[in-house]
């Protein structure tokens, strides 16, 4: 177990120093995409490139919003977050999605106020063209580098600023093509250019913020994973049935509960021996799975009849019992076995209280003639520790 914590903690830092990597590279590109939109969008009057290089400022803030959340999620689990940091990125990716649809929102609409007045719109310089085609070349670059980072770890963060920075070349080519128009005299075009863009981004945003609310409020995985994890859990030895299997996401890994059957006359060790099994062939065989809770049952009691009548717990039920066991030495053992609504007892005595087994029988026989008047007991059998001679 210390080994298996070790190999986890080294491949969360060397995961976060890897995620920290790709990003800073995004972090250069963008600054000087922005300073140069800016500036340039500024001296040539086009309204669309100063609006993409609010978008490119909108990337240098998401870039270190990822800085900080890869971070923090590579925290090992500790009393306050038992389960890891990993949601860290969640809630990123969520604040990401929220600020992207803000400034997309923004850029819809002054878009829409400038053009109301076209006549009043100062003329587009062809400096504007080029930097835009800079813009174009260097964030598709840069996307492709990034999502094969992302895809990798399997980081949805990261993958949500790749895609960002795919969405932010998509739109540098309309830009492209909006200023190309206005440099043909269509000046209008830089300013449905903007809109467009302002679109785009709104609608990239609002995907990742539902992407995050869908992992908050623990959205499973989908059915060609759940159903695979159900195999690999009906396949471990000594797993005779599943009757309930919940997953939820979390960051780039997931959480799985499963209810597994056993025979019900196994002992508790061995029981739990199966749960562990069955816990490390899904981790082995599904790396996306942080840990599984397994739950053991003897018996399938997702039916609501079974629990219909209120079993005595064991002291209770004992202590109902005390009178039968009348003529009988102290038990070294009672073992009870809860099953289909009703109690089964098994009762061990020490043997040298019988003198052959046949008395063992006849007392079994009397023991159960006399318990028939309780509802909630099946069965009861007697059993030496060590059998008569």
């Amino acid at each position: 177990m210390g080994q298996e914590l070790l190999h986890t903690a080294t491949s969360s830092a060397d995961r976060a120093a890897e995620a920290q990597k790709a990003t800073w590279v995004s972090v250069v590109v963008n600054l000087v995409m922005t300073v140069a939109q800016l500036i340039v969008g500024w001296l040539a009057h086009s309204q669309s490139l100063i609006a993409h290089g609010l978008h490119s400022f909108s990337d240098l803030l998401s870039d270190f919003l990822v800085i900080y959340a890869t971070r923090q999620s590579a925290h090992p689990a500790d009393q306050a977050h038992p389960y890891g940091h990993a949601r860290v990125e969640t809630a990123a990716t969520l604040v990401l999605g929220a600020s992207l649809m803000f400034i997309g929102g923004g850029i819809l609409w002054e878009s829409g106020m400038r053009l109301q007045h076209i006549e009043k719109l100062p003329v587009v310089e062809l400096s504007a063209l080029w930097v835009a085609i800079a813009t174009v070349l260097s964030k598709e670059a840069l996307y492709r580098y990034l999502i094969r980072v992302a895809e990798r770890l399997r980081s949805q963060l990261l993958i949500g600023n790749a895609l960002h920075t795919r969405a932010d070349a998509a739109s540098a080519l309309v830009v492209v093509v909006g200023i190309g128009g206005a440099l043909a005299g269509w000046s209008f075009l830089d300013l449905l250019a903007a809109a467009l863009m302002g679109f785009m981004i709104l609608r990239m945003g609002s995907g990742l913020a539902w992407g995050a609310i869908k992992e908050l409020i623990d959205t499973g995985l989908d059915e060609a994973q759940v159903e695979a994890i159900r195999q690999t859990l009906l396949k471990t030895p000594g797993v005779r049935g599943l009757h309930q299997l919940r997953t939820r996401r979390m960051a780039h890994q997931a959480l799985v509960d499963a209810h597994i059957q056993v025979d019900s006359r196994i002992s508790v060790s061995e029981g739990h021996r199966i749960a562990e099994s069955a816990r490390a062939r899904v981790l082995r065989e599904h790396p996306e799975v942080l840990d599984v809770l397994v739950h053991i049952d003897p018996e399938d009691d997702m039916d609501p009849d079974i629990f219909a009548t209120r079993l005595p717990a064991r002291d209770a039920l004992l202590a109902e019992l005390q009178p039968l066991f009348a003529g009988l030495p102290p038990p070294e053992k009672v073992v009870l076995h809860y099953l289909n609504g009703q109690i089964e007892i098994e009762v061990f005595l020490n043997h040298d209280f019988f003198e052959n087994g046949e008395a063992l029988k006849q007392a079994e026989a009397a023991l159960a003639d006399r318990i028939k008047a309780h509802a909630n007991v099946r069965r009861v059998s007697l059993n030496c520790l060590v059998a008569p001679n």
